[in-house]
């Protein structure tokens, strides 16, 4: 027997004896460089060639890219525009071509698309209302003014200046679109209609009463009625007076340059004039009620001119309505007493001093500016007192300014009511009364 390493010459028939040598070993193919691709596999037999002419399969053909597709670069720099869909019809479908083939310009393709939405919508170009307000507010709250706005008069500079930008946004169409103006007269409600135009005209004419108490000179000029100012007369009188001819768009500048000056007048004057009278017809109003009324009669007439034209308008700050809220508050115990004398309302059930506690209706006005006001029923001097209590109504704030602006009737107001049924009803007849051209 041989061992392991010994030969027995029976392996090779030509050379008994010879030992076979060991060949070296050989390299792998990919070894050197790459294999060729492999060919593809024959297409399925369907049917409809005959066998013969089955042949093996070409190898792939690798086409050139299309003479007329833009470089590379090229399509690089499009990717910003083709993530933001800025790009024409032709580079659209060149640079989504184009990802299709390039790993590093589709990776860069779908960071672009997300930073896209990361970007914000695009905003509105109308500028807030209360901007101003705001803006004047944090000025103030740095460095107060030397020279402040009383209190009493801010929401007539604030209205002011919202009707102000409403009004800048309008073309000389809008300003002749027909306004309805609403309010209430007696048991029933009264409209008159007229334009934008004839809107800020009433307002001026107006205002031209607060102007005339401080001395400023009255926008009717020598074509102001003789005797006791009254608001309808004086607007009839700027209506007739108004030349037809001119722009509508006339009126903007001079009741913005009157706004302006009694804002002005009112600051340089100080304390002492809020106490000053404004005659309003048959009644008057102090000064620093009077600014009030015409800033509730501005935020009322620039919400008839913005519904006119289809405007949004937003209502005042909560701060300002609670104000306007309560200057109304404290005029319907004279409303009430007005509308006893003209047989309107039930006679008071009793007599009451000056000063003494009475018959109180409690009055509860709910949201921004609300509050709770205590309206005595029997005389104006009585004192509303929550212990005199016999009625109470509860009204949302915005709906009691609708009311006391003649925009809706006392029966159409959503009002909560618990107590005397008469006394209810005047409270809400008198709070529409309060309202007029």
């Amino acid at each position: 027997m041989n061992g392991p390493d010994e030969w027995d010459g029976r392996e090779l028939p030509s050379s008994p004896g010879e030992r076979p040598r060991i060949p070296s070993p050989r390299s792998a193919a990919e070894d050197h460089g790459p294999l060729p691709d492999a060919p593809p596999p024959p297409a399925p037999d369907d049917g409809f060639l005959p066998e013969a002419a089955a042949e093996p399969p070409a190898a792939p053909v690798i086409l050139p890219a299309p003479a007329g597709a833009p470089p590379h670069r090229v399509l690089k720099s499009l990717l910003g525009a083709w993530a933001l869909s800025a790009c024409s019809a032709q580079e659209t479908a060149a640079v989504e071509a184009h990802l299709t083939d390039c790993a590093s310009c589709a990776d860069e393709a779908l960071r672009l698309r997300e930073a896209v939405g990361l970007l914000h919508p695009a905003d509105s170009l109308d500028l807030d209302p209360l901007l101003r307000s705001r803006v004047l507010e944090g000025c103030l709250g740095r460095r107060p003014a030397r020279i402040p706005v009383p209190e009493w008069a801010t929401p007539y500079d604030a209205e002011a200046a919202k009707l102000d930008a409403l009004l800048r946004d309008m073309g000389e169409a809008e300003w002749r679109a027909p306004v309805r103006l609403r309010w209430f007269e007696g048991e029933r409600p009264v409209e008159r209609e007229t334009t934008v135009a004839g809107v800020m005209g009433h307002l001026m004419a107006v205002d031209g009463l607060v102007a005339t108490a401080l001395g400023l000179t009255d926008p009717l000029g020598t074509a102001a009625p003789p005797g006791t100012p009254d608001p309808l007369v004086r607007t009839e009188t700027f209506w007739r007076a108004t030349d037809q001819e001119r722009s509508p768009v006339a009126t903007h500048a001079p009741w913005r340059d009157q706004s302006s000056a009694l804002i002005r007048q009112v600051s340089f004057a100080g304390t002492r004039v809020a106490e000053l009278a404004v005659p309003y017809g048959d009644f008057r109003l102090p000064l620093r009620d009077a600014f009030l009324d015409r800033a509730f009669e501005c935020w009322v007439h620039a919400g008839d001119i913005a519904e006119a034209v289809d405007y949004p308008y937003e209502p005042p700050a909560a701060a300002h309505l609670h104000q306007l809220v309560d200057l109304a508050a404290r005029l319907l115990p004279s409303a009430l007493a007005g509308r006893r004398r003209a047989g309107l309302a039930a006679p008071p059930q009793r007599l009451v001093e000056a000063g003494a506690p009475g018959r109180t209706l409690h009055l509860e006005v709910e949201g921004n500016g609300g509050g709770h006001w205590y309206i005595p029923l029997d005389s104006p001097a009585a004192l509303g007192a929550p212990e005199h209590t016999v009625a109470h109504i509860a009204l949302d704030s915005a709906e009691f300014c609708q009311l006391a602006a003649g925009h809706i009737s006392p029966e159409e107001a959503a009002a909560g009511q618990l107590g005397e049924r008469d006394a209810i009803r005047d409270v809400l007849f008198a709070t529409a009364s309060l309202s007029r051209l």
